[in-house]
């Protein structure tokens, strides 16, 4: 498998209430030389994560112990500027599996779901319902069902349906990227390519 396989996600989350979260800020331009998936994640948001010295901002909420999961909220327009995949390989190698906003940008978007991440786009109300729950209690779980495309705020069990194109939804489901996708076909091409001789 190119990543975990996502089917059905409870897990408390980190809110990040912003707007107009750009790659740049996701992961800054400086740290984009290698080409591997790993590493990303230890400079996951580092310019608003750490002063200049190396030091963790206290202020930032990845370095607030009281927020932990694997479903980061964010706020309106999250993944915009740049097209770099590197932003979402930050995102899944620093552990989270779900992103959950009220608009992505498609590129992002499609970065995201090519590794194993799943953006959630829900309402701007439901949002701020996740949003203020958090903000009420930190532990605060929601439940991200793939199969039946469902957000669910487990405290009040308010619940949102959610899109997603049905070819990523199958690779998710199974953990594939498009390469794996192909290859679990290996025998229905050879198949084919038999009736082309």
């Amino acid at each position: 498998m190119a990543y975990d396989s996502f089917n059905i996600l409870t897990s408390s989350c980190v809110p990040l209430p912003l707007e107009n979260v750009d790659t740049d800020q996701i992961i800054p331009a400086r740290f984009l030389k290698a080409t591997k998936r790993e590493g990303f994640g230890d400079n996951l948001f580092r310019d608003w994560r750490y002063h200049s010295d190396g030091t963790p901002k206290e202020d930032f909420v990845l370095n607030n112990p009281t927020y932990s999961g694997k479903i980061l909220v964010a706020g309106r327009n999250f993944g915009s500027g740049s097209s770099r995949e590197h932003a979402a390989w930050a995102i899944y190698d620093y552990g989270f599996r779900c992103v959950i906003s009220s608009f992505f940008a498609d590129i992002f978007k499609g970065n995201s779901l090519n590794i194993g991440i799943l953006p959630v786009t829900v309402s701007p109300e439901f949002l701020d319902k996740i949003f203020r729950a958090i903000e009420s209690d930190p532990s605060t779980e929601v439940e991200v069902n793939l199969p039946e495309q469902k957000v669910t705020l487990l405290v009040t069990g308010e619940s949102e349906s959610f899109q997603i194109n049905g070819y990523k939804k199958n690779n998710l489901l199974n953990g594939y990227d498009d390469i794996d996708y192909l290859l679990s076909l290996k025998s229905e091409i050879s198949e084919f390519e038999k009736t082309r001789i």
